[in-house]
C-alpha cells in the first residue's frame, strides 16, 4: 500500500504517489540508517506534492507521525517549515522549531533558520527577521553563518539597504566577528543586483577596489552576471579576459556566466568553443552550463542541434531537468512536437514544474487548443502536484475561450475553496448576474 494513498483515503483525496515507508526487518545499525534516510526522503518527497497547500502538507506532516510511526528528522521538519513560511504561518513554523526540540535527530540547525530569514524577508517582514536572528543564542546557533544566512535573505529578497545597514550602519547588530571581508561585499553587490540597480552595481564595484576588498572567483562571477544583465555582455566578456590574465580558476557557475556573455555579444558558435575550453581545462560542464547552449541553440533556430544535445547529456552523465525542456517548449511551435517532447519528459522521470504545466497551458490557450491543456492539467493532478493560483487561472482562461463557463466557474470555485483569489473576469460575473435576475 503507498504511503500517501493510503493517507488520501483516510483524510485526503490526491492522485499522488511516492514510495513506501520501510517495513523491513532490520539487520544491523547501518540497515536501520539506510532505512531512516530512505524513509526521510519519502516524506519530504510527499510534502514537495503539497507544496502549494499547506494545510494538506500539515495534516500530512501529522499524520504520517501519529499513523505510520514515522520520527520526523530535521530535514522533513525543515521542508514543512519551509512551506508554511511561503503561505506565511510564521507561528505554525515556531511551533514545530519548538517541537523539533528535545529530539537529537530533529534538532533546529543553520538550515531550519535560514528558511525562516527568507520567508520572512519574502514576506518584506524585516525586521521580524532579524528578532529571529536575535533569538538564536537560545538554539546556540548565533554565529558568523546565521549572520551570513540573514544578509543572504536580505539581499536575495531586495532588502540590500537593510542588509548594508546591518553591516555597516550605524545599528549594526553585535555579532562579534568581522564583516569587512570579501563574502560580505559580495552578498551585497549581489544584492544590489537583485534590485537591478546597474549604477550602483558599478560604484559598488569600484568602492570594493577603494576599501581595499579583495575580488575572488564570485565577485567576479556576479559583477560578470550583472553586466549581462544590464545589456552590456561585452563587458562581461572582457572581465573573463581579466580572470584568465589573472590566473583566477574559473569553476563552473563563472564558466556558464561567460558562455551566456558570449553567446549574447559573440553568437552560440562562441558560446560552444567556451563550451569545449572549459572540458579540456577540466571543469566539468553541469546542467546548466547544458542549458544554457540549449537555450541559445533553440534562440539561433538550431532545432536540430539543440536536440541533439538533450540526447547526448545524459551519455555525458548530466540528466536534463525542468529548465532543459522549456528552454525546447519556448521555441516549439507545433502542439504535436510539445506534446511529443512533454510525453518524453515524463517518461525520463523529469518533473515538471509548476512553470512548466503553466507555461504549455498558456502556450495552448493562445494558438485556441483546450483539449491539450486539459491534458496538461491531467498529468500534472496524476502527477500528485498541487496546482497554484497560476495554474488555475491558465485552465480557466482556456476554457472561457471555448464558451464554457460552467466548468470554468467550477474550477474557479475549487480555487476559493482552496484559499486562492482567481481574477475577477466579466464573464463569469455577468454570467452569474443573469442567472440571478432569471432567478428572481
Amino acid at each position: 500500500m503507498l504511503l500517501l494513498r493510503r493517507f488520501n483515503r483516510v483524510r485526503i483525496t490526491s492522485p499522488c504517489s511516492v514510495r513506501l515507508l520501510s517495513v523491513k526487518p532490520i539487520s544491523s545499525v547501518d540497515d536501520e540508517k539506510q532505512l531512516r534516510c530512505q524513509d526521510q526522503s519519502t516524506v519530504c518527497e510527499a510534502l514537495s506534492c503539497y507544496s502549494n497547500d499547506w494545510q494538506k502538507a500539515l495534516e500530512f506532516f501529522n499524520w504520517v507521525e501519529k499513523e505510520s510511526g514515522f520520527r520526523h528528522t530535521t530535514e522533513t521538519f525543515n521542508r514543512m517549515i519551509d512551506i508554511l513560511g511561503k503561505y506565511f504561518e510564521f507561528e505554525t513554523c515556531w511551533a514545530l522549531i519548538n517541537r523539533m526540540i528535545g529530539n537529537p535527530e530533529s534538532l533546529p540547525n543553520h538550515v531550519t533558520f535560514r528558511i525562516v530569514f527568507k520567508r520572512y524577508v519574502t514576506a518584506h517582514l524585516v525586521q521580524e527577521a532579524i528578532d529571529a536572528y536575535h533569538k538564536l543564542d537560545d538554539f546556540n546557533l548565533r554565529d558568523e553563518t546565521s549572520f551570513y544566512n540573514l544578509v543572504d535573505a536580505l539581499c536575495e529578497h531586495k532588502h540590500v539597504v537593510e542588509a548594508e545597514e546591518l553591516c555597516f550602519g550605524k545599528n549594526v547588530i553585535g555579532h562579534g566577528f568581522s564583516v569587512s571581508n570579501t563574502k560580505i561585499h559580495n552578498l551585497i553587490l549581489r544584492g544590489w543586483s537583485k534590485l537591478g540597480w546597474w549604477g550602483k552595481c558599478k560604484e559598488y564595484w569600484d568602492k570594493m577596489d577603494t576599501e581595499g576588498v579583495a575580488k575572488d572567483l564570485f565577485s567576479y562571477s556576479i559583477y560578470m552576471d550583472i553586466m549581462c544583465k544590464s545589456g552590456k555582455p561585452w563587458k562581461a566578456v572582457k572581465l573573463y579576459k581579466e580572470m584568465k590574465s589573472r590566473r583566477i580558476k574559473l569553476d563552473v557557475v563563472a564558466y556558464n556566466t561567460v558562455i551566456r556573455a558570449i553567446g549574447a555579444s559573440q553568437g552560440v558558435e562562441f558560446s560552444i568553443r567556451v563550451f569545449r575550453e572549459m572540458r579540456e581545462r577540466g571543469c566539468e560542464p553541469n546542467v546548466a552550463t547544458h542549458n544554457t547552449i540549449i537555450k541559445l541553440l533553440c534562440e539561433d533556430g538550431r532545432m536540430r542541434d539543440a536536440y541533439r544535445m538533450l540526447d547526448e547529456m545524459p551519455k555525458k552523465g548530466c540528466q536534463p531537468d525542468s529548465i532543459t525542456y522549456m528552454c525546447l517548449f519556448s521555441r516549439l511551435e507545433k502542439p504535436s512536437e510539445i506534446l511529443s517532447l512533454f510525453g518524453r519528459m515524463i517518461r525520463s522521470g523529469v518533473r515538471p514544474k509548476m512553470d512548466t504545466y503553466v507555461m504549455l497551458m498558456r502556450k495552448f490557450e493562445r494558438w485556441g487548443f483546450l483539449q491539450p491543456v486539459l491534458y496538461v492539467w491531467k498529468t500534472m493532478k496524476e502527477s500528485g502536484d498541487t496546482p497554484d493560483s497560476a495554474a488555475y487561472n491558465a485552465v480557466i482562461d482556456a476554457l472561457i475561450q471555448k464558451g464554457m463557463l460552467d466548468m470554468a466557474r467550477e474550477y474557479e470555485e475549487e480555487m476559493i475553496e482552496r484559499g486562492l483569489s482567481p481574477r475577477r473576469r466579466p464573464e463569469l460575473v455577468e454570467k452569474s448576474l443573469d442567472e440571478t435576475l432569471v432567478c428572481r
